[in-house]
């Protein structure tokens, strides 16, 4: 019988648009089913740097598009802007 493979999604909010800059906040979901995770469920981020993932093995699927702000609205909050999502296959 053949592998059975699973998606396991994380999404890694960063400070700026580079890919090696700090993470400021972040969600997994693990199709595996091995782990249940939930808003707010660490203090801690499960890496450092969206770079850190990358070298874990999760694979980079989306980057954040840029948008220039509006005029008017360059030290405005809104959403987190620099998303970035990733993924990893796991056999189960």
């Amino acid at each position: 019988m053949g592998s059975t493979l699973r998606q396991k999604v994380l999404t890694l909010y960063l400070s700026n648009s580079a890919l090696d800059s700090g993470v400021v906040g972040w969600s997994m979901y693990d199709g595996t089913g091995k782990d249940s995770h939930t808003t707010g469920d660490s203090i801690e981020p499960p890496y450092e740097t969206g770079l850190d993932a990358l070298k874990d093995g999760w694979r980079l699927i989306q980057q954040p598009v840029l948008i220039p702000p509006y005029p008017g609205e360059e030290y405005t909050t809104s959403f987190m802007k620099y998303g970035f999502l990733f993924e990893k296959l796991e056999d189960i």
